[in-house]
């Protein structure tokens, strides 16, 4: 018998009833919540701040791993990364926390992007993700870094094919999956929802909050300096470096480094190749006994199913049940705004879970809060040069940026000092995605695309729109 659609089993009010009282802040950097020291404010950059090897502009993943990258190539090299509120506020301390080795958003994507360079890129996947684990050890970054893998689960009829297509996938190019029927995976996590799903092992979960915090830390003690609320408003050719504004200070560079995400700043022409869309999340109270039993989850997976509109979830190391994703939120004409964090998502996302979990009808959600992800028309990240390569850039990472920002800090310094190398012969690198279209046509784009996109999961038909979009190279596929 058919499955009453995801949500529809839950009434609002007990939705909005297990949101009473929930806190609007990401449970990660609510550091008096959590009952851990607020980080110290670091000064923002003042006048007369003269020169530096290196400038990196935005403290999050991508520009604490660009210092610490640049600090170990070359300890004597000055560096200096500027932050426009606090470090890791922004996307870096929003996210799920699910670290994975792929560079590509997926074997699937990089397979349908790049299926000349597959195997490269999986390779260095590989390695960068033991260098990122490595570097947990190196600076003593006690995270919470934990790798129980993920499952990728079959909610519906029609996403069953797909997850066995994921999993053939991937056992035909070297990765170690495992397929679960229903009473397998149920016997990991138990949910009267899932029939199917493929278990991958290599799948990291982490507390992002104190990894970004430990990020800072191990570049500060590498010689770094760090100044936060200093938002940069400019950038200036002087002689053969930059000079970068913030307000009325300034500061003369090498080379700059700009890692901000979302963020544009002043370098406009990244607004045509990414997208600002926000990511909603939840985070419950703690679990009781009795409810674990009931769900069981004992190997802490992190889970997501095989929707175009997908969830992702985790068990916390304090029980707690993460639960995020499903809708992506893009506002006219491209508006970042604090007015925009919460809204009726999680309202849903609370049905949702609900839904997914009966067991759980009784929990109550202690935070609530959004991210603005960076996506590109590929979902992957975009490299690339200006001001005649005195400055290089890596955004659009697509809400799986944990792991692969180390990497695309890694790009970004070798594309700054202009010696090719493996990274920057990649087409992934040279090439750029196809570029979205100005406004209103833009945001008409994303409504119909959304809209096709829920149309596919409720019915498995993949319509006329989502076809185009396959063939002109598009990645809206996940």
């Amino acid at each position: 018998m058919p499955q009453t659609p995801l949500g529809e089993d839950v009434t609002p009010a007990r939705a909005a009833a297990a949101l009473t009282g929930a806190r609007q802040h990401s449970y990660w950097t609510d550091w008096d919540y959590r009952g851990l020291p607020e980080p110290s404010l670091r000064a923002p950059l003042r006048p007369g701040a003269g020169r530096a090897d290196l400038v990196i502009v935005g403290g999050g993943f991508t520009g604490l791993w660009a210092a610490i990258q640049a600090k170990e190539a070359d300890p004597a090299r000055s560096v200096v990364l500027l932050e426009s509120g606090r470090v890791g506020e922004a996307a870096s301390g929003r996210n799920g926390g699910f670290v994975s080795p792929s560079l590509t958003h997926g074997l699937a994507q990089g397979l349908a992007c790049w299926p000349e360079e597959i195997d490269t890129l999986e390779r260095l996947g590989a390695e960068n993700y033991a260098g990122w684990k490595a570097s947990l050890t190196t600076y003593g970054i006690d995270c919470g870094f934990h790798e129980p893998g993920e499952l990728t689960i079959a909610l519906t009829e029609h996403q069953v094919e797909r997850v066995r297509e994921g999993y053939e996938s991937a056992r035909a190019h070297g990765h170690e999956v495992e397929l679960l029927d229903a009473t397998q995976v149920r016997a990991r996590v138990d949910s009267p929802r899932y029939l199917l799903a493929h278990r991958d092992p290599h799948i990291g979960l982490v507390d992002p909050g104190l990894l970004v915090r430990g990020l800072a830390d191990a570049a500060e003690r590498l010689g770094v300096v760090v100044h936060e609320h200093s938002p940069v408003t400019a950038f200036e050719t002087v002689g053969a470096g930059l000079r970068v504004t913030c307000g009325d200070a300034s500061i003369d560079a090498e080379g700059v480094i700009l890692g901000t995400g979302a963020f544009r700043g002043p370098l406009k022409r990244l607004a045509i190749y990414t997208l600002p869309v926000y990511d909603h999340v939840l985070m419950t109270e703690p679990l009781t006994a009795e409810q674990l039993a009931a769900i069981g989850w004992a190997g802490r997976e992190g889970l997501t199913d095989a929707g175009n509109q997908f969830h992702y979830y985790r068990r916390t190391l304090d029980d707690r049940v993460l639960f995020g994703g499903y809708d992506a939120n893009y506002h006219f004409p491209g508006r970042i705004s604090p007015t925009l964090e919460q809204s009726a998502s999680h309202d849903l996302l609370a049905r949702h879970l609900i839904s997914i979990f009966p067991a759980l009808a009784e929990v109550r959600f202690t935070h609530r809060w959004a991210g603005v992800i960076d996506t590109t028309s590929r979902f992957t990240p975009i490299f690339g040069t200006a001001f005649g390569g005195r400055l290089a850039y890596a955004v659009g990472y697509t809400g799986l940026g944990v792991g692969s920002t180390r990497f695309g800090a890694a790009v970004a310094l070798d594309l700054l000092a202009g010696v090719p190398t493996e990274r920057t012969e990649l087409a992934m690198v040279r090439e750029l995605p196809m570029p979205f279209p100005p406004e209103p046509i833009r945001y008409a784009v994303v409504r119909a695309t959304r809209s096709a996109l829920a149309a596919e999961d409720r019915t498995g038909r993949r319509g006329l729109w989502l076809k185009v979009l396959d063939r002109m190279g598009i990645g809206f596929d996940t």
